[in-house]
């Protein structure tokens, strides 16, 4: 396994579950798991917002519908296991989407009626209006959707495989190479391991290793930013809030009394705007007063991988023995009880 974001540590502690033997391989394995000091150079899962978007997926079939809907099904198991390494891991539940207009909108009522089952409702400017009194065409509720903290996921990720026995080894793999029926992955100190399977969780990195083996699966950095803000006017207990609310693509999250994230993955490219609060002022004149005159106390920006020319992720066995479970884009955390679950049926089916 290379790769330790939410998707290779989830498929490492999925697959040790299942009795596989497992090894991971990332240099950041040897950094903590916090947002150290506020800037860029964070990688995807440590600087995203951890929100789950599976049931409001406009889609209704194919591959990244079901990915979604497995996934939404099998986080309240892995919360609850992963709850015996960090008792603070919760799954966040409630996810409101503002309808930017009247079209949105009723592409919403439409979603809705068709998902009464999965929790899915619709919200009139009525019932917005105290918490978010600039909407105009109401919006739409997801009870099961919301978030996780991904900071919270990756060490209870990382006890668990702790407690497994899973090899963590901390130097960077600089290429592999195949060895007859089986994969010598080569590491910058020199050394090497011969393996049977090697799966790629590698994100950015992924063409390096792939291009020396005759592969291509090319993939874009997006960059995502976010602020911690502190509100002086305002909400202050967030009541009738939900987890998430979603306007025009910015993800807001209450997080404490007077404080909540802002977040959207809106920028190509991988360097920040210089001006973070440009988040608040790009929400069309549509952000209330306490939002606007908001402290910022934090912010910092990640990259996120988005295939070029191909639908994200990239789960696909690229040659007996590689398997490649990358580029989810915006959706690493939520996905990732899906992508652990195919890598294990790919394993498994052989």
């Amino acid at each position: 396994m290379i790769g330790a974001g939410a998707i290779g540590l989830g498929t490492a502690w999925h697959l040790a579950q299942r009795g596989h033997d497992v090894s991971v391989n990332d240099p950041r394995l040897n950094q903590p798991v916090l947002r150290q000091e506020s800037g860029s150079g964070l990688n995807g899962t440590s600087a995203s917002l951890g929100v789950l978007m599976g049931h409001v997926f406009r889609r209704n079939s194919g591959r990244g519908w079901r990915l979604r809907r497995r996934s939404m099904e099998l986080w309240p198991q892995w919360i609850e296991t992963l709850q015996a390494h960090q008792p603070g891991l919760k799954l966040h539940q409630g996810l409101l989407q503002i309808a930017e207009d009247e079209r949105a909108a009723e592409r919403m009522a439409s979603l809705a009626a068709q998902r009464i089952d999965l929790g899915l409702q619709i919200v009139t400017n009525a019932d917005l209006a105290a918490v978010w009194p600039t909407a105009s065409h109401g919006g739409l509720h997801s009870r099961q959707d919301g978030r996780v903290d991904p900071l919270l996921l990756q060490l209870a990720l990382r006890q668990a495989l702790a407690r497994q026995s899973v090899e963590l080894n901390t130097t960077a793999v600089v290429g592999l190479e195949r060895n007859d029926n089986r994969w010598r992955v080569h590491r910058a100190d020199g050394d090497s391991s011969v393996h049977d399977v090697v799966l790629l969780c590698t994100a950015l990195s992924t063409d390096a290793l792939l291009e020396p083996l005759g592969h291509a699966r090319p993939m874009t950095p997006v960059l995502g930013q976010a602020l911690a803000l502190q509100l002086e006017t305002g909400p202050t207990t967030w009541a009738n809030w939900p987890s998430v609310l979603v306007d025009q693509g910015f993800n807001l999250i209450p997080t404490a009394p007077g404080r909540l994230l802002l977040g959207a993955t809106v920028e190509p490219g991988d360097r920040a705007a210089d001006d973070p609060l440009a988040l608040m002022r790009s929400l069309n004149e549509r952000a209330p007063t306490w939002l606007r005159t908001a402290t910022v106390i934090d912010h910092w920006s990640g990259l996120r991988a988005r295939p070029v020319d191909r639908p994200a992720p990239l789960l696909e066995e690229l040659e007996p023995g590689l398997i490649l479970a990358s580029g989810h884009y915006r959706n690493g955390v939520l996905l990732t009880p899906g992508t652990a679950e195919w890598v294990a049926t790919a394993l498994e089916q052989k």
